[in-house]
């Protein structure tokens, strides 16, 4: 069974490739801002939109999201505290984050978002002992058929809001397309499904008209802006259409959901060692 979340001895920070200086400097610059704002530590932070996906478009938002722990004390307390940090989209970077707790009860449930940031390909802040020790866990929690239902939805809800009409956004075509190849991924047993679009299509999509069609939409969604119109594709329509019927009648096994031991370990140990001084690979 192959796993998309990535080990450890993998390149981790492309993002001074992957992001134009300028603006890497500047994400940068934001997270520092938020823990010294908001008394927190960051242990890692990622692009999660169509830029790790590949295929943003020239004016495509930077969609940043990151993980966070408080100090010791805010876990000590009788009522839960906000558990998000959420700022103002300003200048193209929409960035917000969630709690550390928040985050591994969303994964105990099988949160495929989670697992989607840890293979994220671009990285901009990672406390590599707590990367590897997240990514860990994630790989032997996984439960598939909670991510499988979750993109199947995201297709049928993404093909039905924007795919109908004489002209369609062209982008939402890979908003529909991504969630149905990972739908498909899933199914075929390949393990959590990577963030990357092009190794789903690599992977999955045999047929020559419809990696031409594919291929085609890639290269026009990279040099248009967002919200470039066209005609509807008969050739991806169709293909949609058949997928989105196949898969409706899948079903997969549920995996019993499992002790939330690990998870605990890995919060409790996560929170004393960042309480004390320490510095953050960047």
């Amino acid at each position: 069974m192959t796993s998309s979340v990535r080990s450890d001895s993998e390149s981790d920070v492309l993002s001074a490739t992957a992001i134009e200086p300028v603006i890497h400097t500047e994400i940068l610059a934001r997270l520092a801002g938020i823990e010294a704002a908001q008394g927190v530590r960051i242990l890692y932070a990622c692009e999660s939109g169509s830029r790790a996906w590949g295929f943003a478009s020239p004016d495509s938002d930077y969609d940043v999201r990151f993980l966070y722990v408080h100090p010791l004390a805010w876990y000590l307390r009788v009522h839960p505290a906000r558990d998000v940090i959420e700022q103002p989209i300003a200048d193209d970077l929409d960035i917000n984050g969630w709690e550390l707790r928040k985050a591994l009860g969303l994964l105990h449930k099988g949160n495929a978002t989670l697992i989607e940031w840890l293979d994220s390909p671009i990285i901009y802040r990672a406390d590599p002992v707590f990367l590897a020790s997240l990514r860990d866990v994630a790989r032997r929690l996984h439960r598939p058929e909670r991510s499988f239902y979750h993109y199947l939805h995201m297709a049928r809800g993404n093909a039905r809001a924007y795919l109908s009409g004489e002209r369609v956004r062209l982008k939402k075509y890979l908003y529909v397309l991504r969630p149905l190849l990972a739908t498909r991924w899933i199914e075929q047993g390949r393990g959590p499904a990577p963030m990357r679009f092009e190794t789903l299509v690599e992977t999955l999509v045999e047929d020559p008209a419809l990696r031409a069609a594919i291929d085609a939409l890639l290269i026009h969604k990279r040099t248009a802006g967002e919200a470039e119109q066209g005609v509807p594709s008969p050739v991806l329509n169709d293909f949609i259409a058949r997928e989105l019927d196949r898969l409706e009648a899948v079903t997969l096994t549920a995996t019993p959901p499992l002790a939330t031991t690990e998870l605990d370990r890995l919060l409790c140990e996560t929170v004393c060692r960042c309480a004390e001084p320490a510095a953050l690979t960047v």
